[in-house]
């Protein structure tokens, strides 16, 4: 094994190129081999075509992790990308508790901006306060633990942020975790939603809390509930600081 062997894992960003940091995109060009979920990749692959690429599907992330380090073993440079930000529900945690099987190669996390951030950007300023994000999926977190957490940070008057708030088998956990909201939480609170950040069929809503319950969603989309300070100001989510201004 090269002592050179090396894992770039990279934050892409929401999606459109010029959305990406500097430090990623130079991470791509460096690497000899770009990994990763098939549509991440080919958001990338027009970017970079003198690259090798290695792709798995969704529920794949183990065996495309183990890919990584095989490549990276063979004394490669790889880059193992991430859409967002590959420490917020990304690869990062997985690749670093793999790569202990692999300790002649050196893992070094790349940040990128994540959907919390561009979605908060389209949408206005609703994260200038406290917040929480959560996501919906119960794939790895049971939903009851999931319910404790929403409901907890709706009590103590977070904005929350929603990864993952719907699918084909959860088209209805929006619905349920706007009604937990609404144990303490008044139906007009201000809310986004925030859809395909960064690419052609970008868009955002602004509508009630009370409205979002009954909004269809995808995995496309991500969701904020404001706080009881929330506002809209000329089309925007707004969340208060608190500066006091003339």
């Amino acid at each position: 094994m090269s002592d050179l062997s090396k894992i770039y894992v990279v934050g892409i960003g929401p999606g459109e190129f010029e959305q990406m940091t500097f430090k990623a995109g130079k991470a791509l060009e460096d690497c000899d081999v770009i990994v990763g979920y098939t549509v991440y990749v080919d958001l990338v692959k027009e970017h970079f075509p003198s690259k090798d690429f290695l792709t798995t599907p969704m529920r794949k992330e183990v065996q495309r992790c183990e890919m990584a380090f095989e490549e990276a073993s063979k004394g490669k440079t790889v880059a193992m990308i991430c859409s967002g930000d590959a420490g917020v529900y990304g690869m990062t945690g997985l690749m670093l508790e793999i790569g202990e099987r692999y300790p002649g190669v050196t893992v070094e996390n790349i940040s990128g901006v994540s959907a919390v951030i561009s979605g908060a950007g389209i949408l206005g300023a609703p994260l200038i306060h406290d917040f929480a994000v959560i996501s919906l999926s119960d794939l790895l977190t049971p939903w009851e633990k999931i319910e404790k957490r929403i409901e907890s940070a709706a009590e103590a008057d977070f904005v929350l942020c929603f990864y993952n708030p719907s699918s084909i088998k959860r088209n209805d956990y929006l619905e349920k975790a706007c009604s937990l909201i609404l144990k303490h939480a008044a139906k007009d609170t201000v809310c986004g939603i925030a859809k395909n950040i960064g690419r052609d069929e970008e868009q955002y809503s602004i509508m009630t809390l009370e409205e979002l319950k009954d909004t269809r969603v995808d995995m496309f989309t991500t969701v904020f509930v404001g706080n009881s300070q929330t506002k809209v100001i000329g089309n925007k989510m707004v969340t208060p600081r608190g500066y006091k201004y003339e």
